[in-house]
């Protein structure tokens, strides 16, 4: 037998995101910029050795990659979250209001998630965020 996932006080929510910020990072284009940096300031007499112009191109081919893999992780995570939402369509659920009380009820509907929005699961005509959501029963309603 499992035990309900539960949990006290107000609980926060937080929209869902198809998208990577990370500020503290440099991107490709921070990478190509030092790259012809590089090539503009260096020594026509004694030009960049063709191995190490073949290796940053090389790191640029992966850093390239590695944001695509970023996006693509971030939307999958999206379409999961999404998906669990549609899930609890007919259970009952228990969740936090906005003053932190607990209530329950039967999820009537559920708004899927966008890049900019979580997903809301909509219980006796009150738009419940799913993150709210602390307990889902384990039969239909």
């Amino acid at each position: 037998m499992t035990t309900p996932v539960s949990g006290t006080g107000s609980a926060a929510s937080t929209p869902a995101t198809t998208t990577v910020d990370r500020p503290d990072q440099m991107g490709k284009d921070t990478f190509l910029k030092l790259l012809v940096a590089q090539l503009r300031h260096q020594d026509p007499s004694n030009p960049a050795d063709s191995s190490q112009m073949m290796s940053q191109t090389a790191v640029f081919t992966q850093v390239e990659k590695l944001e695509a893999i970023a996006t693509q992780n971030a939307a999958m995570l999206a379409l999961q979250r999404s998906s669990s939402a549609g899930a609890l369509v007919g259970r009952v659920v228990a969740y936090t209001d906005e003053s932190g009380e607990t209530k329950t009820g039967a999820v009537n509907s559920v708004r899927l998630a966008t890049d900019t929005a979580e997903a809301t699961a909509y219980i006796g005509g009150v738009a419940v965020p799913v993150a709210r959501i602390t307990e889902i029963s384990a039969s239909l309603v």
